[in-house]
């Protein structure tokens, strides 16, 4: 499942083999040429391969870990499923209680016991240890624990650095979870599937199939003193139990993860969504309007993309208020407005300004498109059955200006509205 075998890891573990993995960049770029000058130095075909597989693991980390990639290991699956670590570190904030009310004076006692005493954290199914590495560096002492024989021991190699983390091979549901301070569930949600390519996987759907089932997680964090949950942001919203708070997260417009948190962790109960990016913002389901009043309403000068945590969680319309904003449609998470959003809650929406409301029929789009000298075009639909990519190829537009084309619907009728981005 996780794409490298015990004996490949073994080899590269070797200490002349990663001082050369970390000398890579001396060969050429070609990957081909590296191929062979590593073979020309001695390298078997699988280390060869190993090193030229890890050295673009690390390019591409780089995204989700920072400067730190430049000195981990991975397998495609745990770079693919490790939490960014900009969000890494908010879960590491809420799992320790930082910037959480003590309740005044009557706190002091026991938040001098706390200072004098080093969290402990179990993270149960650590994966390739993105998640331990802000645990730990924060200050918590962590037990990082996978399932998966190399994933564990990659785990163990990218956290070496760290004294207050060690890592064991074992399964979560083998943990005494009572031993801890605060637990972290990431229970995997893929496997090896059928009719997939070797070595790939395939995502599970049933939450009772995930590695441990979320039933057994959810009774673990229920009677933790502080749990967070790692889930897909697909999550049902029926799955959240009421003693949760669910929070979806986005990290620079992409929609990451919900997780759920429990006990000390929990901030508020209900559901939530975090957009982190330029700007922060948090929206709470206590923010939604009382009523529909704001509802829907006739198409403004800007129409408004929620960030789509905030979709996801369910929240659009608590972003009416403080944008001056209505819905398009009341199925639709568009919003109109006829004021330029500014403020805090601005960093919750991609803004564009209406320039036109045009027919939804590809012929009549295309002339009107000509007509107006747009020729190239970015495509966005909600409430619209259509696939961005063939429209672009049915209007078979000649060279012009650019324009951000959306497909939706206003009441009754399907439109396209041409905008620009603010």
């Amino acid at each position: 499942m996780n794409g490298m075998d015990p004996q490949t890891l073994t080899e590269l573990l070797d200490v002349s083999v990663l001082d050369r993995l970390d000398r890579i960049e001396d060969l050429p770029a070609d990957e081909l040429a590296r191929s062979s000058a590593l073979r020309k130095e001695g390298y078997s075909a699988e280390v060869t391969a190993g090193l030229l597989t890890q050295a673009q693991l690390r390019r591409d980390a780089v995204k989700k870990l920072g400067p730190f990639a430049e000195d981990m290991l991975f397998t495609r699956d745990g770079l693919a499923q490790a939490t960014r670590l900009p969000v890494a570190a908010h879960h590491a904030r809420r799992l320790l209680g930082e910037g959480k009310d003590t309740g005044g004076d009557e706190g002091t006692e026991g938040s001098a016991d706390a200072a004098d005493s080093t969290p402990t954290i179990a993270d149960l199914g650590c994966g390739i240890g993105a998640d331990s590495f802000a645990f730990a560096g924060m200050g918590a002492q962590v037990t990082a624990v996978d399932a998966d024989e190399v994933t564990a021991a990659i785990a163990s190699f990218n956290l070496r650095h760290l004294a207050n983390a060690s890592v064991e091979h074992a399964r979560a549901e083998d943990i005494d979870t009572s031993a801890f301070d605060a637990l972290w569930f990431d229970p995997a949600r893929r496997t090896v599937g059928k009719g997939t390519k070797s070595g790939s996987t395939a995502r599970i759907f049933d939450p009772e199939d995930f590695s441990p089932s979320l039933s057994w997680v959810i009774d673990k964090a229920l009677a933790a003193k502080a749990a967070g949950v790692k889930l897909g942001p697909a999550l049902d919203h029926s799955l959240v139990p009421d003693e949760a708070e669910a929070q979806w997260v986005s990290h620079l417009s992409e929609v990451v993860e919900v997780c759920l948190y429990f006990g000390e962790a929990r901030q508020r109960p209900g559901r939530s969504a975090l957009v982190m990016g330029e700007r922060t913002l948090l929206v709470h389901e206590d923010d939604l309007p009382a009523d529909d009043e704001d509802g829907v309403g006739e198409l403004g000068q800007y129409l408004l993309e929620p960030d789509g945590a905030i979709v996801r969680a369910g929240l659009v319309t608590a972003l009416c208020g403080p944008l001056q904003a209505r819905r398009v449609h009341p199925k639709i998470a568009y919003l109109t407005t006829d004021v330029e959003p500014t403020g805090p809650a601005s960093a919750g929406v991609t803004i564009y300004e209406v320039t036109d409301v045009l027919p939804a029929k590809i012929p009549s789009l295309r002339k009107a498109l000509i007509s107006r000298g747009i020729g190239s075009v970015v495509i966005k639909k909600r409430g619209a059955d259509i696939v961005p990519d063939q429209v672009r190829r049915q209007l078979k537009l000649p060279a012009g200006d650019k324009a951000t084309l959306v497909f939706t619907r206003l009441g009754d009728r399907h439109v396209v509205l041409l905008t620009q981005p603010c």
